[in-house]
């Protein structure tokens, strides 16, 4: 049967849900695991690092694309996983020792290799995997001999067929510890079960890397806040403060606005990790073992306040972003009325001046229309003087008289037809 056209997405997607899937692992083994943040930039560099280790044992290395590879060494096997902002690395020898942690499975890899590593440890973490006994040991007895005498917790995981113990300590070398005895796991079940366990770790680490900054935060939101109420305060005083008060509310909502652009990713992530921890958590499916802590009790009572912490924060940024936004949409409605008025009381001051103005041009031009009638009755007088002193029987001031009616209301619409040709005759002129 010939089906259509795939899309061009379809067998990624698809094969997406299975990859980086867990190792199959068999007790006894020891294992010790590595999560690096690293930017993207790390990235070739990562792919070279594994490249050349592979060529140095002669086996295949990742493809040139590859974000995940998986490889049995010999004397060690790796995985090795990129995800979005960390890597991590699993070192796995088979085996057991007396002491699981004193011979861990990292000490195999070459020293010069490791310390290369790009990015910066934020997980490690030693892991033995073992046969549990037919007679469980007591948990104070494991605490002296491999866990440094520190107070374990742990329960009973994959529904009863394995027991973890973890202290939950950074030891000198540098690592975590977690003891993991088999009851009965098959190799899938063992593998994803300490996958879970990492995971937990890692992800526990991350979603804290948002504590410190929330506890930096803190006091500054408190300084920010005292500055809204005393902007919010001074805005019922005098309208003409309205505009240095917005100055100096869009200065503190730039300021704001940065510090939401400067956390919101890590504390959106670090609510995703914790989601991610009360999963994998769920996933263990727990079972309590008498006198220790589960890992679901440890998270509860450890991260749970601290997640609280960052998303009260967050809340309060978030609030106080929102309470300066609108603070500053009514300020600016103030300023943008009171700047109405002030244009409304120049275009009233406007138009007192042109009003002033015309009745200033009026009597200019009647003025005008005085003198110029003056001058050119003056002229008819002369004009009649003349023809009077030809011999024709004229009254000079008669004439002169009869003139100034008739020169007045001429000058008058000359002037006014000057008037309406020079502003182009819009609209009615004012008498």
């Amino acid at each position: 049967m010939t089906l259509p056209e795939h899309h061009p997405q379809r067998f990624i997607l698809n094969n997406e849900v299975h990859a980086r899937p867990p190792e199959m692992l068999a007790e006894p083994l020891r294992l010790s695991f590595l999560a690096l943040l690293a930017g993207s930039d790390a990235r070739a560099k990562e792919h070279a690092l594994m490249t050349e280790l592979a060529q140095r044992y002669g086996v295949t290395p990742p493809a040139a694309d590859a974000s995940h590879y998986s490889c049995d060494f010999g004397p060690f096997r790796i995985k090795w996983e990129r995800h979005t902002e960390f890597t991590r690395y699993k070192f796995i020898v088979a085996g057991d020792a007396e002491d699981p942690f004193a011979h861990p499975a990292i000490a195999l890899l070459p020293p010069e290799w490791v310390a290369a590593l790009p990015g910066q440890v934020i997980a490690a973490a030693h892991v033995a995997l073992q046969h549990n006994y037919a007679k469980p040991q007591d948990p104070e007895v494991i605490s002296e001999r491999i866990f440094g005498g520190n107070a374990l917790l742990g329960s009973g995981i994959a529904g009863g067929l394995a027991v973890a113990l973890t202290d939950f300590r950074v030891h000198q070398d540098g690592f975590s510890r977690i003891l993991v005895r088999d009851s009965g796991m098959s190799r899938r079940q063992a593998g994803r079960m300490i996958q879970r366990l990492l995971e937990l770790d890692t992800y526990r680490m991350l979603a804290l890397l948002a504590l410190p900054l929330a506890r930096e935060l803190g006091p500054q939101l408190g300084a920010w806040e005292k500055q809204l109420v005393e902007i919010t305060g001074a805005m019922t005083a005098a309208e003409e403060q309205d505009e240095p008060l917005l100055e100096r509310l869009t200065r503190l909502s730039a300021a704001i606005e940065a510090s939401v652009s400067g956390t919101q990713y890590r504390f959106s992530a670090a609510q995703a990790y914790y989601e991610l921890v009360e999963r994998r958590i769920e996933e263990l499916r727990e079972e309590r073992i008498q006198g220790l802590q589960t890992f679901e009790e440890f998270v509860e009572r450890r991260l749970a306040p601290a997640m609280n912490t960052v998303r009260w924060v967050s809340a309060r940024q978030g609030s106080l972003s929102e309470r300066v936004a609108r603070a500053s949409q009514l300020l600016s409605t103030r300023v943008d009325i009171s700047r109405e008025r002030q244009n409304q009381a120049l275009l009233e001051s406007m138009n007192r001046r042109a009003k002033l103005q015309l009745r200033l041009q009026q009597t200019v031009e009647g003025l005008s229309v005085a003198a110029i009638t003056y001058y050119v009755v003056g002229l008819v007088g002369y004009g009649a003087k003349a023809v009077k002193a030809a011999g024709v029987a004229v009254d000079a001031d008669l004439v002169t008289g009869i003139s100034i009616p008739l020169v007045a209301i001429a000058i008058a619409f000359g002037v006014r037809h000057v008037r309406r040709v020079v502003t182009g005759a819009h609209g009615p002129q004012p008498d």
